[in-house]
């Protein structure tokens, strides 16, 4: 059996040729690598950044990547919070600056005050590992609008503490303020509340999900698609629409 060759980098979009994408990683972070990969498939420069590092490198947005930073010993992305790092994550956020944070990222985001709610224990108190299908509610956001609203994607889901919780106010305020990004279809993998996969801030710069869009953005290697086994690569959109927005800003 021959290797899977390698899918090039996409081209870059028009007016953004050296589009820098900084990948933050933590004492524990697991997918700096492959978030790396998914900025260089889109077409852009991927920028390593130390937690303990003050400078963000001048780069044109930040990826917040998961894994269990610390251990989530504290609690999933407590620690975290307080890097470095993140004080100028959220200095350049509340500036404009386009923000994805990703499964343990999400969690960094909402204990940064960045989004609200929290994310504990899965309701059914197990890791869960699988592919997985959600509607996209917001199509406006700097991280989804190359999506269309209520188009459905399928990408990775792998977390133990995905469970999105808040009170019932700031519920109502997400959803009346169209600030639900993504929902979950067909199953609900955790018990986050009202079938919330992913969420943004009132900007839209800033935008959370526990799923990983960074392993669907190659064939070969994504979940299952109408086009056949490990063809999805709807993740990819993530990081071309970034782009765009960088484009447009």
């Amino acid at each position: 059996m021959s290797a899977i060759e390698p899918t090039p980098a996409a081209t870059p979009v028009p007016g953004i040729d050296g589009a820098r994408i900084g990948v933050i990683t933590f004492p524990g972070t697991l997918d700096d690598r492959d978030a790396a990969r998914a900025v260089r498939l889109a077409g852009a420069e991927a920028v390593s950044l130390w937690h303990a590092d003050a400078s963000l490198q001048d780069v044109d947005a930040v990826v917040l990547p998961g894994g269990f930073s610390y251990g989530d010993y504290l609690r999933a992305g407590a620690i975290s919070r307080f890097a470095p790092a993140m004080t100028a994550v959220v200095d350049a956020a509340k500036g404009g600056m386009p923000v994805l944070g990703i499964c343990n990222g999400f969690q960094v985001l909402t204990e940064a005050h960045l989004l609200p709610g929290s994310m504990v224990k899965n309701d059914h108190l197990h890791f869960v590992c699988r592919e997985q299908s959600m509607i996209v509610e917001n199509a406006r956001t700097a991280w989804t609008n190359e999506f269309r609203r209520g188009q459905q994607i399928k990408i990775p889901l792998k977390n133990q503490d995905g469970q999105f919780v808040a009170d019932e106010r700031t519920l109502d305020e997400l959803e009346g303020e169209g600030r639900v990004v993504f929902r979950y279809d067909g199953w609900n993998p955790n018990g986050s509340r009202r079938d919330i996969a992913g969420i943004t801030n009132d900007r839209g710069n800033v935008v959370g999900l526990m799923p990983h869009p960074e392993h669907a953005v190659e064939p070969g290697f994504g979940p299952a698609s109408a086009d056949g086994p490990r063809s999805g690569i709807d993740g990819l959109t993530f990081f071309t629409s970034v782009l765009s927005s960088l484009v447009h800003a």
